[in-house]
């Protein structure tokens, strides 16, 4: 653990993020910031994970929003960024594409039942959902989280929960969160640049249907 380095780097993307912000919003990365550097001493984040939240987290201070980091929804959730802005409540869970070296053979599989379980499990505790990631990686997102609970089917739906029944035991993912998730929006991370920008579910899937389709991803 180097704190030195990790609040050197720490304390040099807030001072980028916060140029032509106002004073209030200066506040509300600071605190980001801070947090995140307490966060490290207790060894609980990383760099390159950090420096992905407080980008989002600068996304979203600026549309108004108060931020936290690494914030507990229950005894055994805990999400990426959670922010509010009068009544309502956002969270964003940052995606990589990292999979453990238990799933080298079936990468694919774990990714997208990651994907579905998070917004399956996330959802429910806002009123709205996203998915961020860095520009470059794709997220295979299950067609089904971009149709109207209404529109989903039996066979769409006992699709993902097998999915993630495979890799999800201790607590499973329930049918119903899978029903009634919902996907607002995905972020896509330009690191170096310093920004998050903001796309709807369907728009990314226009975007990115090729690439999966030539990569046999069947969602």
């Amino acid at each position: 653990m180097d704190v030195e380095k990790f609040t050197d780097d720490i304390y040099a993307i807030a001072q980028r993020l916060s140029e032509g912000q106002t004073d209030e919003a200066k506040s509300k990365i600071n605190y980001v910031r801070e947090r995140l550097i307490e966060l490290y001493t207790q060894n609980l984040v990383k760099i390159n994970h950090s420096v992905l939240e407080i980008i989002c987290a600068s996304n979203l201070i600026s549309q108004g929003y108060s931020v936290d980091i690494e914030r507990h929804l229950s005894d055994n959730l805990v999400c990426d960024v959670f922010a509010t802005k009068g009544d309502g409540m956002f969270i964003m869970e940052i995606e990589t594409g990292f999979t453990p070296p238990d799933h080298a053979l079936d990468t694919i599989d774990y990714y997208v039942a990651r994907i579905a379980s998070k917004i399956a499990r996330y959802s429910k505790y806002c009123s709205k959902f996203a998915l961020a990631t860095p520009v470059v990686g794709i997220l295979p997102i299950p067609k089904l989280f971009l149709k109207p609970p209404s529109e989903r089917s039996t066979n769409e739906l006992k699709k993902i929960k097998t999915l993630c029944d495979r890799f999800y035991k201790n607590p499973p993912i329930d049918s119903d969160d899978i029903l009634n998730a919902r996907l607002h929006s995905i972020y896509l991370i330009n690191i170096d640049k310093g920004f998050a920008k903001q796309l709807d579910p369907c728009s990314y899937l226009e975007l990115t249907e090729r690439l999966q389709e030539k990569s046999e991803l069947d969602l």
